[in-house]
């Protein structure tokens, strides 16, 4: 894959950079194309599918009696993030009702 400008130094990522999922989220639903769309859309079921697995790894954890509460802690924090994350893109997916 071709090293984009919106792609951090870090490595390649597959999809579009934050920066554009992030000015994609100030748009509003209606104003998005097809393909904007079906990314939104892979990126939030992405989401989701990590936010279940950090849920899998959190109960683990505490049925085995092995993560201590810091590690314990940090999943969370992450699961929290994602959540906020995935709201966001959930809002933009969606369009405002007017009532």
């Amino acid at each position: 894959m071709a090293r984009d400008s919106h792609i951090p130094r870090g490595g390649a990522r597959e999809g579009p950079g934050p920066q554009l999922i992030r000015a994609k989220w100030s748009m509003a639903p209606e104003n998005l194309s097809e393909e904007e769309r079906a990314v939104l859309s892979n990126q939030l079921e992405r989401l989701r599918e990590e936010h279940r697995d950090l849920d899998a790894a959190t109960e683990a954890l505490r049925e085995a009696g092995q993560g201590d509460q810091l590690q314990l802690q940090r999943l969370k924090k992450r699961k929290l993030l994602l959540r906020d994350k995935l709201t966001q893109l959930e809002d933009a997916l969606t369009p405002d009702i007017i009532a």
